[in-house]
């Protein structure tokens, strides 16, 4: 008997196995059905509910190939206004650490970090020219000077300058001392004010307006106004530039020119532009500190100051070689 039925249950196992339909699971053409998990009980009410009054998702028509995805950055631009900034930002001490640890522990280091961001004071020395002059026309030997020295920080500073000429063996034919105030008026200029005093060839007294720094493409520039106790109002402008050929061999082109807004009988000036030098120098850095030069230096008289030159026997221009000397300490 219980043979008879285990042969029954033999043959009858494999007929619902071949009544399945398999003729779907070679295609992906078609997606199974999803379950529905609210019908199934297997979500709270309240959450099928939400489901049930959501609307499906529109699909996506050819058309859409067509969109604009520029605008999907402005969809993904989460930057925050400029007004989201909260009222309570801007409520407190102006320095955040002096709440925590209180304003006096915190002023010493501030007053440090400030004297590393532009507080420093220090000092130099530089004399930018001191050289020897040989006339190419066989005139006199002459000498010049041209240094200046500064104490201060990067905004606010005391300036001297100091500049002259004359010939061995003679008298200082030119000489002038500028003690002035200098205060940084942007990244690459200063603003100098202060007095000019010329002890050569007459006493006199200048008020001086002027301003120095670096002009685009490194250029050295300095420009001044002088109006002496006299009424006589001159002007002065100087540029340079330091072209490296290498590391320490540097060639120097640099121009400087006077004007006059009137003339000066007493010292043989005509009104206009009255001097213009144009020269080069090639100096060598043995130190940073040191650095001996060779150049040549073309000089000229202009204008009403040129017909009182050659009114007084003088030449009005020419060439000059030049040997001398750049150090700062």
């Amino acid at each position: 008997m219980i043979r008879a039925m285990l042969l029954a249950g033999a043959v009858l196992l494999p007929a619902p196995l071949a009544a399945q339909d398999h003729s779907g699971h070679g295609s992906r053409s078609e997606p199974a059905p999803e379950m529905d998990h609210c019908a199934m009980g297997h979500l709270p009410p309240e959450q099928c509910g939400k489901q049930e009054e959501s609307e499906p998702a529109p699909a996506m028509d050819d058309g859409m190939a067509g969109m604009d995805h520029g605008s999907h950055g402005a969809m993904n631009d989460k930057s925050a206004p400029e007004d989201a900034v909260p009222a309570r930002a801007l409520e407190g001490p102006r320095h955040a650490a002096d709440a925590i640890w209180g304003r006096e522990a915190m002023e010493p280091a501030r007053r440090e970090l400030a004297r590393g961001n532009g507080g420093m004071t220090t000092g130099m020395v530089l004399v930018e020219r001191l050289e020897a002059r040989i006339p190419t026309d066989g005139g006199e030997t002459g000498y010049l000077w041209d240094a200046q020295a500064w104490y201060g920080g990067d905004l606010n500073r005391f300036v001297l300058k100091t500049e002259g000429e004359g010939e061995f063996g003679g008298a200082v034919e030119d000489a002038e001392i500028q003690a002035l105030y200098s205060r940084a008026i942007g990244p690459f200029f200063d603003l100098q004010a202060g007095v000019r005093f010329d002890p050569e060839p007459d006493s006199r007294t200048h008020l001086v307006l002027g301003v120095a720094g670096l002009a685009p493409y490194m250029f050295h520039v300095d420009g001044a106004l002088f109006l002496s106790d006299r009424g006589d109002l001159t002007a002065r402008v100087e540029a340079e530039y330091d072209q490296k050929i290498t590391q320490r061999l540097i060639l120097q082109p640099r121009i400087e020119a006077e004007f006059a807004a009137q003339d000066i009988p007493e010292r043989e000036i005509g009104a206009g532009v009255t001097k213009v030098e144009p020269g080069l120098r090639l100096r060598y850095e043995i130190a940073r500190e040191f650095a001996p030069y060779i150049g040549v230096e073309y000089e000229a008289k202009l204008g009403e100051t040129a017909d009182i030159a050659r009114a007084g026997g003088e030449d009005p221009d020419g060439f000059k070689v030049l040997l001398g000397v750049r150090a700062w300490f």
